[in-house]
């Protein structure tokens, strides 16, 4: 197809909306999804194209999903409409992400809590302590985002991190944060924080149940976390 057909000029099959309604969503490459959103207006232009421009130029669905509206009109046939269209994609994405923990959900392995937290940690460029706070069911209550920074440089102190548990009557905790750098491996500053909270939990009768550090995946390290409880630092 040439750079300058018009999708409508497609055959009904190829067409990106035409394909998501037959296939599904999760048939369609990442450039046909953009292209959807792009497509109405574009007076001709290859919204697919298009799509794969962005991509190149970004890289990767993160990047793009934090990407301005200024910086997405620097990519030839991106206006300033259709720039806001697509930081208003990414904007619903995220803020399904962060409805999805009002469910409730069982935190009781290190596994169901990186699936709450991930889409939400990719897009964080510091390290952020997250504090999840459960029932005597291990469902959660409520998550505490509240202190950012390094863990290296952070004072973390029990008594910030129990004070919200207890106002919401939490039974236990799970301690998660983040590695901007991708790899999960704790640090000696993530053991001692651990062990720090996990005395204090003891104290407070609020048990602290796992740390769970959030990085990215490789070819070689298939998981994107690292629970501190499966690693053994839960031995104080």
């Amino acid at each position: 197809m040439s750079e300058g057909m018009r999708l409508k000029d497609q055959p009904a099959n190829q067409r990106p909306r035409e394909r998501l309604a037959v296939l599904g969503a999760d048939k369609l490459h990442d450039a046909e999804l953009i292209a959807i959103l792009l497509r109405t207006g574009l007076k001709g232009a290859n919204a697919v194209e298009i799509g794969r421009q962005l991509l190149q130029k970004f890289r990767t669905l993160n990047a793009l999903a934090k990407a301005s509206v200024t910086d997405l009109q620097k990519v030839r046939g991106i206006g300033r409409d259709k720039a806001v269209t697509l930081v208003a994609a990414f904007a619903l994405g995220q803020k399904m992400a962060l409805e999805l923990q009002m469910e409730s959900p069982v935190l009781d392995n290190p596994e169901n809590v990186a699936a709450l937290l991930r889409a939400e940690n990719l897009d964080r460029n510091v390290e952020t302590l997250q504090v999840l706070m459960l029932n005597t069911r291990h469902r959660l209550i409520r998550v505490d985002k509240s202190i950012s920074g390094t863990i290296d440089t952070l004072l973390v102190h029990p008594r910030e991190v129990f004070k919200s548990a207890i106002a919401a009557n939490a039974a236990a905790l799970v301690l998660a944060h983040n590695h901007p750098s991708g790899d999960p491996s704790p640090s000696e500053a993530d053991i001692k924080v651990t062990r720090d909270l996990i005395r204090a939990g003891q104290l407070l009768k609020i048990e602290v149940l796992d740390h769970v550090i959030i990085g990215r995946a490789t070819p070689e390290r298939p998981k994107d976390y690292a629970s501190l409880r499966e690693l053994g630092y839960f031995a104080v």
